[in-house]
């Protein structure tokens, strides 16, 4: 069975029209004959979007009961019974209400798409996890509900539902998104121009990536190789050099100037290496673009312009950014340079930008390194000098310059040999010096117009130059070599010490090492296949790249085996033998980097169970001793009772039944904290959020304690807090009980409250013996009691689902000392947006005595 298509609707704030949207596109859907139901959509009470239902086939709400409250969630089982081809399903983050199949509704999808069925949904960029700090900062409300970016990214389609903050607020004042109450609270506070503002950058900004992250794919798909300007993105060629900072500065304002900018940074590191190259600036220039927002690429060519632009090719890039180079006036002898070849051959579709810095002119430092294996341009100018130099030469000496001497003559040719040599290596050297010989024979060498030589001197001499000239060949190219195995290894060891620190440091996943091995060899795709014996099928560990899927080493242009039945494959080109050291060890660290991680996961399983075996042990000691106490003094009290030998007065059984209900409270609170422990570790907890008065709530919790034991201040003008009401009286309830229980008979404990900013903190202030520092974080452990309770019992659990509930509800459950001795917890609840109460200052936090 095909898996069904998702379509979202993304919203860049609430209220912009997400539902309207999608109700349109089920009524055109509908018009073309495609079976198409609504199986959850929420109107919120807006008559537009209640309109646009009519005509539509609902799936009725499944009915659920909470706490006493009717609510109603999409019946999931209904839909897949019905199993149309299109179902509308809204506000894709929302939590489920406890005793639904899945926590949450885009579980819920999951399942639609898993059984062939096409989804449209909604949701809004707020609800994106990976913005929850952003949007907490930008609106100052934390989202409560929230959606993994990788179920958004994953959807087929995204179409992004947009509105200028000036008309969403006056949709918002004409009434069309709130009732007329909130109307002007909501403008007041979320609706803010420059929250909308901000929002809409994000949701822009979020989409723009995802259509990018589609442009690659398509552009991998086609082999397209034709830059498109779809975005600016800023390719910065660095050479280690003192001027990186400064172009990467500059990279960084112009990617500023375009919405959406992306600068990466490229150190090319050729196999003649390059000299001038600092690690230590390297190392410096690599923190500076990540600090500016970009990423650092490390790649090997041996041609630095042509990499240069295969890479910003590969990348998409509209934009190259070179700095002016360090040579001096008489080096450019030997070339124009990188910058002004990559502006040469860049093409119209790629700007390259020429930086101007202090280092301009001063010197590149050593000559560059020379390489063995020259390139067709430096072949042929070695040929071209071995061959036509003595030519050239020999009519500027016969026309020209007659009667200089055999001596210089031979010096002549000489150094057109070595020019062969430096230029083209040792055949065009060994050819140039053959040639020169005949030459300085027949022109210059008596007989004239003869290759017979009739002085014996001129022998000597011409047999001198031509084992000079050969010496001077092979000295030449072997330097030339040893020149080229020195930069070779430089280059190796400066990649292999930076991969080395990264992967011991703990700081490069799989992925990331596969598309470094990807970069620096320029694959076009690279995947780590292990299988567990030599009959089992290969299976891929982690891939990058976007050539098709490998599946076998043997379809690879490139393999590397790590032992027995693990390899590392690369396809896109075939390397020569001496990369293969260098791949040798990028395949060792991707199996070490594989098994670490893994290791990983089984020691985060392994302190799971350790936990849970810890927590086993220690319920099993509450069980044997905490619970069983009171379960023997009910016994106790129920055998007397029950007794037929004697009599009880009425005294003595109100005692027994006060010991029996006393025992059964106990066991109550102790069974209750036992469940609320499990459903917090468990991650059941689901808060019903709303707006209440700590009045409503602290008296309530304090049913469980003495009359006479605990002073309340809890003002009446203080702001209403955003919370889930059983939950905060469970929280005050543990909370006021431990501190009675710590407590000096002669002392009373002070429940106060107080308004800071934005939050309201209540206060649970004892005389006991208070707690250390070093035990202050301990106590809020399951089955943890700090010292012996000196009257009651309990398995240690009241702190700790305390502070469970309290950071469900997004508050703050802490341990302070008391003034004076004794503890204090201090627990802070987030004050409810929009009220007028809620400014900092208005409340002066009370004193505690």
């Amino acid at each position: 069975m095909a898996r069904g298509t998702l379509r979202i609707y993304l919203g860049s704030a609430p209220g912009v029209g997400k539902t309207y949207a999608m109700l349109s596109e089920a009524h055109r859907r509908v018009e073309r004959g495609t079976d198409c139901v609504v199986a959850f959509v929420e109107h919120h009470g807006r008559p537009r979007t209640e309109v646009m239902l009519h005509g539509l086939e609902v799936v009725p709400r499944r009915r659920l009961e909470y706490r006493g409250s009717a609510f109603t969630e999409m019946d999931l089982d209904a839909v897949l019974a019905r199993r149309p081809a299109v179902a509308l399903v809204d506000e894709l983050p929302h939590t489920n209400i406890p005793g639904s199949r899945n926590a949450k509704r885009w579980q819920d999808v999951e399942e639609l798409l898993a059984a062939g069925i096409d989804v449209v949904s909604t949701a809004n960029i707020q609800h994106l996890e990976s913005l929850g700090d952003v949007v907490e900062s930008i609106t100052g409300v934390r989202q409560k509900e929230t959606l993994p970016d990788e179920v958004v990214r994953r959807a087929d389609q995204i179409e992004l539902v947009d509105m200028s903050p000036q008309a969403l607020r006056r949709r918002m004042a004409h009434g069309n998104i709130y009732q007329p109450d909130k109307v002007d609270a909501a403008l007041s506070k979320y609706f803010r121009p420059g929250n909308l503002t901000a929002l809409r950058e994000l949701a822009l900004l979020w989409t723009a990536d995802r259509v990018d992250e589609y442009l690659t794919e398509y552009r991998a798909e086609h082999r397209v190789k034709k830059i498109w300007g779809s975005r600016e993105r800023i390719v910065v060629g660095l050479t280690g050099g003192p001027e990186g900072s400064t172009l990467l500065r500059r990279a960084a304002r112009l990617a500023e100037k375009g919405a959406g900018g992306e600068v990466l940074a490229v150190y090319i590191s050729r196999s003649d290496g390059l000299s001038s190259a600092s690690p230590k600036e390297l190392a410096v220039q690599r923190t500076l673009v990540e600090d500016l927002g970009g990423t650092f690429h490390h790649v090997v060519g041996d041609d630095i312009p042509a990499a240069l632009l295969d890479f910003a090719r590969g990348v998409n890039a509209t934009q190259i950014v070179l700095g002016v180079s360090r040579r001096k006036t008489w080096q450019y002898v030997f070339g124009p340079g990188v910058g002004a070849t990559a502006a040469r051959d860049s093409g119209p579709d790629l700007d390259v930008h020429l930086v101007t810095h202090d280092a301009v002119g001063t010197g590149r430092g050593l000559p560059v390194a020379r390489s063995f294996r020259l390139g067709r341009a430096r072949r042929l100018g070695g040929w071209l000098i071995g061959v036509g130099g003595p030519m050239l030469l020999t009519w500027l000496l016969t026309v020209w310059a007659p009667g200089v001497g055999l001596a210089n003559d031979m010096l002549l040719y000489l150094s057109l040999t070595v020019a062969a040599a430096l230029l083209g290596g040792a055949r065009p050297a060994l050819v140039s010096a053959a040639f020169g010989s005949l030459l300085l024979n027949w022109y210059f060498t008596p007989p004239i117009g003869k290759l017979t030589i009739s002085d014996p001197e001129n022998i000597v001499a011409l047999a001198i130059f031509i084992g000079v000239a050969a010496s001077v060949a092979s000295v030449v190219d072997l330097a030339a070599r040893r020149t080229h195995q020195a930069a070779r290894l430089r280059a190796e060891s400066e990649i292999l010490s930076f991969l080395a620190g990264s992967v011991l440091r703990g700081e490069t996943s799989l992925e990331a090492l596969l598309e470094r091995v990807r970069e620096t060899f320029a694959m076009e795709s690279v995947a780590l296949l292990e299988r567990a014996s030599d009959v089992e099928p290969w299976t891929c560990a982690g891939r990058v790249g976007t050539a098709l899927a490998l599946d076998r080493p043997e379809d690879a242009d490139v393999d590397m085996p790590v032992g027995d039945h693990m390899a590392l494959a690369l396809s896109g080109r075939v390397l020569p033998a001496e990369d293969r050291r260098v791949l040798a060890a990028f395949a060792a660290q991707a199996a070490v980097v594989l098994d670490r991680q893994r290791l990983q996961g089984e020691a985060k399983e392994a302190r799971a169970l350790a936990e849970g075996n810890r927590i086993r042990t220690a319920l099993l000691a509450a069980v044997s001793h905490d619970l069983r106490t009171p379960l023997a003094g009910i016994k106790a009290a129920v055998t007397s009772l029950r007794s037929v030998d004697v009599e009880w007065s009425e005294e003595d059984e109100a005692e027994f039944l006060a010991g029996i209900e006393d025992g059964a409270d106990r066991l109550e609170h102790l069974v209750g904290n036992l469940l609320d422990m499990s459903r917090l570790q468990t991650g059941t907890v689901s808060p019903l959020i709303r707006e209440i008065d700590l009045d409503e709530v602290v008296p309530m919790a304090l049913g469980g304690v003495p009359e006479d034991s605990v002073d309340l201040d809890i003002p009446e003008n203080l702001p209403m807090v955003t919370v889930d009401k059983g939950l905060l009286e469970r929280a005050v309830a543990n909370v006021v009980e431990n501190a009675v229980k710590y407590s000096p008979d002669d002392s009373r404990v002070l429940v106060s409250a107080s308004a800071i900013g934005d939050h309201v903190e209540l206060r649970v202030v004892d005389r006991g013996p208070g707690v250390p520092d070093t035990a202050k974080d301990r106590i809020f452990e399951p089955f943890q009691r700090y010292g012996d309770a000196p009257r009651g019992a309990g398995v240690g659990l009241g702190l700790a689902v305390a502070r469970g509930f309290t950071e469900s509800m997004n508050g703050t459950l802490t341990a302070e000392d008391t003034p004076g001795g004794g503890l204090t917890m201090a627990l802070t609840l987030r004050a409810a947006p929009g009220d007028p109460r809620s400014r900092e200052g208005e409340h002066p936090a009370v004193t505690t005595p």
